[in-house]
């Protein structure tokens, strides 16, 4: 019951088959949300419950038939489930919608990135601790009460949850330190870090100026290496009918509420124009399906002819 409500959230995936829109609207929105992930938890551990009378019951002590599995206690074992997966993807990636359907907002720590190896290694070693232990004591303990690893599960999850406080602190630091600097002559208005999977004391910050957002590397292990003017620059557009058009539409709307560093670009296309809205939180390369834009067509009139949502990774975005 732990394992299917825990990995249940991630069936939203299955909307990167319909396009970069159905993704962005679907993927870590209704099954991550609050209301979305209670239906599900009610819905699995029902679904136990009716799996577990249908199954042979098991004799147990003195002939006595084991007592059915009640929905009560299996609704808290799948609200464990569901709620740890949903805190762990607050905490990573691109965040959840956390009150879909009520209000489409994003709520993210954005302190790990989807897969995190330091993670995954304190995963597996409060997996191996109890088996260690065992070894190491296994005379010892001969004939006493087995082990039931519940101390290195509630280690492994302080470990994870202290892990998730360092990393806080080390973002709130290269915000900071982002924020203290000029790039090439101008002045921080915003700032934002984002984690790196290598080490979680390597951060990927954007900086708002008036005109311009600057990408530069924060080593928090080396700060005394890092130079401001070694970032990469990327202009804002200058206001035009067609910016202005683009980012009145329908489509712009939902993008911005997903997108957390949003910038534009305009390009003429002989008589109309095309507008693009990219998020800055993803390096320009970033092939994970979470890198989505906005494109929208425009006449000369700056009319729109068309929009769509496209995945950075496509080959042909």
């Amino acid at each position: 019951m732990l394992v299917a409500s825990g990995l249940a959230p991630d069936l939203d995936y299955a909307s990167y088959f319909g396009g970069a829109s159905a993704f962005m609207r679907l993927h870590r929105t209704a099954l991550h949300s609050l209301a979305g992930s209670a239906v599900m938890a009610c819905a699995i551990a029902g679904a136990f419950c009716v799996l577990d009378r249908r199954l042979p019951q098991k004799k147990v002590a003195q002939g006595a038939a084991r007592a059915p599995l009640r929905f009560v206690a299996a609704l808290a074992v799948c609200a464990v489930g569901a709620a740890g997966h949903v805190l762990l993807d607050v905490a990573s990636g691109v965040g959840v919608q956390l009150l879909w359907p009520f209000r489409a907002h994003w709520t993210g720590w954005g302190l790990a990135t989807n897969f995190d190896p330091w993670i995954l290694a304190l995963l597996v070693a409060g997996l191996l601790l109890p088996i260690l232990f065992k070894l190491v004591n296994e005379e010892v303990t001969s004939g006493q009460k087995k082990r039931t690893g519940q101390k290195s599960a509630v280690f492994t999850l302080l470990m994870v949850a202290a892990y998730f406080g360092a990393r806080a602190h080390w973002r709130s630091e290269a915000v900071d330190l982002l924020l203290s600097r000029e790039y090439h002559g101008r002045v921080a208005l915003s700032a934002d870090a984002f984690p790196e999977p290598s080490t979680p004391l390597t951060w990927r910050g954007v900086v708002g100026t008036d005109n311009t957002l600057e990408e530069v590397e924060v080593p928090l292990n080396r700060p005394d290496e890092f130079d401001s003017n070694n970032s990469v620059t990327r202009y804002k557009p200058e206001d035009s009918p067609a910016l202005e058009a683009a980012e009145k539409s329908a489509a712009a709307a939902t993008f911005l509420v997903y997108a957390r560093v949003p910038i534009a670009s305009v390009r003429r296309v002989e008589a109309d124009y095309s507008v693009e809205i990219h998020d800055a939180r993803f390096p320009p390369d970033d092939d994970d399906p979470a890198n989505v834009f906005l494109r929208i067509d425009l006449d000369s009139n700056s009319q729109i002819r068309r929009e769509e949502f496209l995945f950075a990774s496509s080959p042909n975005p």
